[in-house]
């Protein structure tokens, strides 16, 4: 497709659209939109705009011809119903001024390292980020150069790749057995190679059901599982292992349920209640400080890849950016933020300007 009206009709074709609907869409007379299709006519900047958004296509590849190589190709950890079944993603388009942001922020860092190569299966995957990961999970992810953005106001978790350097984001919400399953989630779909899985997009259900049973599996291992004596499981041992996996307790029903599982009437009882409620009532480490205090608290902090705040300092430094998207990632004003910036330029006076004309 060589024109921008042909690739118009394309992006037309795919989200069955007629002509005459994108006209009176974007507010145009079909006449003007027929000739914009034929090449007779170009279009203004908020024309294209417009189509884009009523398309869902990428302006950059309609004006281009080529995919615009900082757009966010995007998976999110959708809302699932389990009595009807339906996966919702209520809060995407909230969602993407932050995602948009965050998108800034890397084009702006300059280069973006190279990452290693991800496991496509569960084994591999837990190989990579080593034993008793969960506590530390952000940590590992980093350490095999999966970067971590945590962000509050964000309605679900993401995933996504800047140059192949993959990325997930993540709400901080504080409730960190949630954020745990959002991490397994999304890193299912960046080792399973899953771009692009949103709502209505093709296999987007099966993908997302692919991400959860990876996700089970990761945490809550079926060779793990059945080596539980649930029947004899006390509740003090049923809070810590909540605790140690680092689960909620109706992931845990769930996983049990969904492995043919029968636990003990008191077990049974126990993950009804939440996840705080049993760790409270039955966890004896929690009699030790507050650590379930403290867990909620760090799975709420803002956080960027240090890589990243690093190379915004530079960028600075070398006068290549402002310090507002910095001052955004730390959360502080812009003036607040005391860097390293480029000495302002001397005014020349008229000896110097002889100088230098010779």
């Amino acid at each position: 497709m060589n024109s921008i009206g042909e690739r118009i009709r394309a992006a037309m074709r795919a989200v069955s659209m007629t002509q005459k609907q994108l006209a009176e869409r974007v507010g145009m007379t079909p006449d003007a939109l027929s000739r914009v299709l034929s090449g007779q006519r170009g279009l203004a900047a908020v024309e294209l705009a417009q189509i884009s958004r009523e398309l869902d296509a990428d302006m950059h590849e309609l004006v281009t011809g080529e995919p615009d190589p900082h757009r966010l190709v995007l998976s999110a950890r959708h809302q699932y119903d389990h009595e009807t079944g339906e996966r919702r993603l209520d809060g995407a388009s909230g969602d993407r001024v932050l995602l948009e942001n965050i998108r800034l922020a890397y084009a702006q860092a300059g280069k973006v390292p190279a990452a290693r190569q991800l496991h496509r299966d569960v084994e591999g995957a837990r190989a990579l980020l080593r034993s008793d990961f969960v506590r530390p999970f952000v940590d590992r992810l980093a350490e095999i150069d999966v970067d971590v953005v945590r962000l509050n106001d964000l309605s679900t978790a993401y995933s996504f790749l800047v140059e192949e350097r993959p990325v997930i984001v993540i709400p901080g919400t504080g409730n960190w057995f949630y954020e745990n399953w959002s991490l397994a989630h999304e890193l299912a779909h960046l080792s399973l190679g899953h771009h692009g899985v949103l709502k209505g997009a093709p296999g987007y259900e099966e993908r997302e059901a692919a991400a959860n049973n990876f996700a089970a599996e990761l945490l809550l291992p079926s060779e793990f599982m059945h080596s539980v004596a649930w029947q004899d499981l006390g509740l003090p041992e049923l809070a810590e292992l909540v605790w140690e996996r680092g689960i909620s307790t109706e992931a845990l029903r769930r996983r049990a349920n969904a492995l043919g599982l029968v636990m003990s009437p008191p077990v049974a009882d126990a993950v009804l209640l939440s996840t705080q409620k049993l760790l409270r009532r039955h966890w004896t480490g929690a009699r030790y400080g507050d650590p379930i205090t403290q867990r909620m608290t760090e799975a709420g902090e803002r956080r960027f890849p240090s890589w990243l705040k690093a190379a915004h300092l530079e960028q600075i430094a070398a006068g290549a950016i402002g310090k507002g998207t910095l001052a955004w990632m730390l959360e502080v004003s812009a003036d607040a933020l005391e860097v390293d910036e480029p000495a302002p330029a001397e005014e020349l006076d008229d000896t110097d300007l002889d100088k230098l004309l010779g």
